[in-house]
């Protein structure tokens, strides 16, 4: 009988080694990807990175329409992964999903994963204010008595930090509860891209305000990946990034979502490089 379980037991874990699309078997992304048939995209739910519908449960915004690209370029099923931002970084490295579209590609998340060669869009790091605060300068806001709401393990809570040293902060970990802290006034602003915070002040009735304060501060949304030495999945992404945001396709994907949310795109905060002032 013990000889009967352990052959049973060995017969049912070769089944499971061989099973396609078991992730132990790839080397890298690029083979896991294409072996499985599956892309998994990081998906997060702040807009315009990501929207998830409370009523389908289908994702839009950048992150999803991004990775369909990509996936149907390589003809291969596309599957939203929900995450956060303070969890995409460990969740590229625990092969929680292969990139997650609408990471800053800083000094320091780049010592853990990598990253797409081209930026996906570009932004100005903005604060939503309520409209009686009155305030031109990052430094106008440098004190004690300013509450800063900002998502925890943001690129923009590193940018907070270095504009508002002397500022009080609040770090919850998701983007939705950042803006509760704002809404319920605990916090007196959100630090956020310019293009996230846009639609929270418009799923608020514009009853704030979204500012770029001096000195104007620029960065960029780009594509976290796993980082590996093989890199025929970071090469070929990038290729693809940069295709797409030569050729129209990123600020068709932008305009469409700015379109499906009931914002016009003609005033929305622009996401090319050509709009902005370096």
């Amino acid at each position: 009988m013990k000889r009967l379980f352990h052959c049973i037991a060995g017969a049912l874990l070769l089944m499971l080694g061989a099973a396609p699309g078991h992730a132990q078997e790839y080397n890298s992304t690029w083979d896991q990807v294409t072996g499985t048939g599956v892309l998994r995209a990081g998906c997060i739910a702040a807009e315009p990175w990501g929207y998830k519908d409370p009523k389908t449960g289908e994702w839009g915004g950048f992150g999803p329409k991004i990775a369909q690209l990509l996936a149907d370029e390589l003809q291969v099923e596309m599957k939203c992964v929900e995450t956060t931002w303070s969890g995409a970084v460990p969740g590229l490295q625990a092969n929680q999903f292969d990139l997650v579209a609408g990471l800053d590609a800083t000094p320091q998340r780049a010592m853990a994963i990598d990253f797409s060669t081209h930026p996906m869009v570009y932004y100005g790091v903005a604060v939503l204010a309520r409209r009686d605060h009155q305030f031109e300068s990052w430094e106008d806001l440098n004190n004690p008595d300013v509450v800063v709401s900002v998502p925890l393990g943001t690129s923009n809570d590193r940018a907070a930090s270095d504009r508002l040293p002397k500022a009080t902060f609040i770090r919850p970990k998701s983007s939705g509860e950042a803006i509760a802290a704002w809404v319920s006034k605990r916090s007196d602003l959100v630090v956020g891209s310019s293009t996230w915070l846009a639609f929270q002040n418009r799923a608020l009735d514009n009853i704030g305000k979204v500012v770029v304060p001096s000195p104007a501060s620029f960065s960029t949304a780009d594509i976290g990946l796993r980082k590996e030495a093989d890199k025929r999945w970071r090469d070929w992404v990038s290729v693809a990034i940069a295709y797409y945001y030569n050729r129209g396709h990123t600020q068709k994907i932008y305009d469409d979502f700015l379109t499906s949310r009931g914002m016009d795109p003609a005033e929305a905060p622009p996401i090319l490089k050509e709009y902005y002032k370096f």
